[in-house]
């Protein structure tokens, strides 16, 4: 049986209990009351209605003090359960840092499982979450969970975001994606904002907060090991796929990418997607400028942004990654309208 047909037996299984349950939630209200038994009925429920386990994908040391989950692939899917961001950890004398945290509790729970295995004993003092998409903050609930009520640091438009209307949309979009694969998560919003230039000393490492602006979205930020020349840049730059642009800017992550390299020099940049290395922002810069700029061309001398379209796919910064860019195929069309329309708009 496919992992799929095993997930909706599965929740088909959970629906006819949750039917015959509300007769117990009844039971709840007569003895302990209305409020209090619905609170107890809804706990219930929720520990019972959740996603299946995550498989365990073991860590990989970058540096001295940072250790990643890599994940392979960089789309949501009911048979990789949401795994499509890489996990990030920074080993210090104080405890565990994490650096963004998974698209569900269960991805959480399977880091937090790796981490035991590794760092026995040690324990997770803080969580970085580098934007407001859910593959990046929705597994901030297993660390809480399991370590308490943790310092979750986030820039504060990121904060605002996930505790308005981005915070439960990628939750019911996870679940979407995945096909129910992530129940059973709920939105731990960030509670410490931080701003540009911020340091955090835990032991014998220090973290430095940097954020430049609009770049993947308005509130990105990237975090710098000043003592291992490392930065974790979260999705301002990916390896071998596109950006998400639909709440960036391609001007802008050019300037992000210029105030990197100036502000944080790096031996490595860690991205949220693929791997890390020392030219991720390089790959990433030609690719955006063989959509972008050419998209400027194309508004300067008034083409379409079909013609546009056109131009891009065949400039060789593009069509030089189109075979081993994941997604290329069904993004690449979005990509160039935004960057037609942003071109377009800057001419003006």
């Amino acid at each position: 049986m496919r992992l799929t047909e095993v997930m909706e037996e599965t929740i088909m299984q959970r629906r006819q209990f949750c039917r015959g349950a509300l007769a117990l939630g009844a039971l709840s209200l007569a003895e302990f009351g209305p409020w209090q038994g619905i609170s107890a009925f809804a706990r219930e429920m929720d520990e019972f209605i959740r996603g299946p386990v995550v498989r365990d994908i073991p860590l990989q040391q970058l540096s001295p003090h940072v250790w990643m989950i890599y994940s392979p692939d960089g789309f949501p899917t009911p048979e990789n359960q949401g795994m499509m961001c890489n996990l990030t950890f920074v080993d210090t004398s104080a405890g565990l840092v994490v650096l963004d945290t998974g698209a569900s509790v269960q991805i959480g729970e399977m880091a937090i499982r790796q981490l035991a295995r590794q760092f026995p004993g040690k324990k997770v003092v803080a969580l970085f979450n580098s934007h407001y998409h859910g593959d990046h903050f929705l597994g901030n609930q297993a660390f809480v969970e399991a370590f308490g009520d943790l310092p979750i640091h986030a820039h504060p438009g990121t904060v605002e975001a996930i505790a308005g209307l981005q915070g439960n949309s990628w939750r019911t979009l996870m679940e979407k994606w995945t096909n129910q694969a992530t129940l059973g998560t709920r939105v731990v919003v960030p509670n410490r904002p931080v701003q540009h230039g911020q340091e955090f000393r835990f032991g014998d490492v220090t973290l430095r907060i940097h954020h430049y602006g609009r770049a993947h979205t308005p509130s990105d930020i990237c975090v710098q090991v000043l003592e291992d020349q490392l930065t974790h840049v979260g999705d301002v730059a990916m390896d071998r796929r596109i950006a998400n642009m639909d709440d960036g800017s391609y001007v802008g992550t050019f300037k992000f990418y210029e105030a990197l390299e100036r502000e944080a020099p790096s031996s490595i940049w860690v991205p949220g997607h693929g791997h890390p290395g020392p030219d991720v922002l390089g790959w990433n810069r030609e690719l955006f400028q063989g959509i972008y700029e050419t998209c400027v061309a194309a508004v300067e001398a008034g083409r379409s942004m079909e013609a546009a379209k056109e131009l891009v796919l065949q400039d060789p910064r593009v069509s030089s990654r189109a075979r081993d860019t994941r997604g290329f195929e069904t993004h690449i069309g979005k990509y160039v309208s935004l960057a037609y329309l942003e071109a377009e708009a800057s001419a003006f």
